[in-house]
């Protein structure tokens, strides 16, 4: 549990950099809106770069984190929500609360204003926190697309996958083709958590828990039928102080090709917060 508290004072300590590969454990599918639709592909295209090369957008991967924690915390109720945006008969809910140690807050950031709560009244809050957790775009390991996997492959580095929607009332189906980067294919990510009090340390649990719970879950577009599963390995971590910024001084390597299961083990360790100082 967070130890922040109201009258918990903001000063920089320095970055701790987590990178590593995500995996596909099945095909992936990220989608690119309607608006990107070629003439002769797929109905549901994924997002791609200025070159055509698929990637993972740092919002698609830091709001799945998001959600993921959100739920396990039990705070994706509707007490605890509010409406983020509510246009064109759609309603998307966040959670936020004026809670100092509410750690989802903390990662995530907050802003103070109107808000409209989904259950309860609406509340003018007042908090204003700085995310800690920047998430980057992740691209693809282009060559993790081996010539074996290209020549099962629908283009050079997607496939599509054919799915049928199926009307309870007529049994008419309603096909669909679906864009998925293959399974086997490899991102390379980059996570900067910010820790500008003491008491921001231990969010890095809540980091490798909200990965951990990815892993057994889905990234991405549907999930429910298979797509989406991941898995996060060759982990670095990297401490950078105040210090590295201001006087040039060294990086701090705390972990290197290592898995989730190390770097939780590593932010629970009771000689963690020494390690930065």
């Amino acid at each position: 549990m967070s130890s922040h508290t109201a009258s918990t004072e903001l000063t920089f300590l320095g970055k701790l950099i987590l990178e590593g590969e995500i995996q596909c454990r099945t095909g992936l599918h990220i989608g690119a809106g309607k608006g990107s639709l070629e003439i002769g592909g797929a109905d549901n295209p994924v997002v791609k770069d200025a070159f055509g090369i698929p990637y993972i957008p740092g919002s698609s991967l830091r709001g799945r984190l998001r959600s993921l924690l959100e739920q396990t915390m039990a705070l994706a109720v509707p007490s605890e929500l509010v409406y983020l945006s509510r246009r064109k008969g759609q309603e998307v809910r966040i959670h936020h609360s004026d809670r100092p140690d509410d750690e989802v807050c903390i990662l995530f950031g907050r802003n103070p204003g109107y808000v409209e709560r989904v259950t309860g009244e609406a509340i003018q809050t007042a908090t204003a926190t700085p995310a800690r957790l920047t998430v980057y775009d992740a691209p693809l390991i282009v060559d993790s697309i081996t010539p074996q996997m290209r020549e099962n492959l629908d283009d050079e580095l997607t496939e599509v996958k054919s799915e049928n929607a199926v009307d309870r009332i007529t049994s008419q189906a309603n096909p669909r083709t679906l864009e998925r980067v293959p399974s086997g294919a490899r991102f390379r990510f980059r996570m900067v958590l910010d820790v500008l009090c003491e008491e921001d340390k231990p969010l890095l649990g809540r980091v490798a828990e909200a990965l951990r719970l990815l892993e057994d879950d889905a990234l991405g577009g549907g999930g429910s039928r298979g797509n989406g599963r991941v898995a996060f390995d060759n982990l670095t971590l990297a401490w950078r102080s105040k210090d590295y910024y201001a006087k040039g001084g060294e990086e701090r390597n705390l972990l290197s090709g290592a898995t989730l299961a190390a770097l939780q083990q590593l932010a629970a360790g009771g000689d963690f917060a020494e390690k930065l100082a």
